[in-house]
């Protein structure tokens, strides 16, 4: 199932990474284990983050891209369905709207 990975990345624990640094070495490993569709970095709420679009197979690979975040940066990650047209359409929108309205 096609997520969105949200992450965002304290000032303190990320600054300290650039400071040594590290960063790019980590963000780099985290990266290439979760082997995302795409990764865009942006702002999120004044802090640094990244949106990761990944490949969710079972729940039970929520800790496998969750935890490099948590124990590398004490970062906070969110993880929301993300749908192409095509799965969309596969819904049943109209057949819903039918039985609920």
């Amino acid at each position: 199932m096609r997520m969105l990975l949200s992450v965002k990345l304290p000032h303190d624990e990320f600054n300290k990474a650039v400071r040594d640094g590290v960063v790019g070495q980590k963000v780099r490993r985290i990266l290439e284990d979760a082997k995302p569709e795409a990764v865009y970095f942006t702002e999120q709420d004044g802090q640094r983050g990244a949106i990761l679009v990944i490949n969710l197979v079972d729940p039970s690979q929520i800790p496998a891209f969750a935890e490099p975040w948590f124990l590398t940066f004490k970062a906070d990650v969110k993880f929301q369905v993300a749908m192409t047209p095509e799965e969309l359409e596969k819904a049943g929108l109209e057949e819903l709207g039918k039985k609920y309205s």
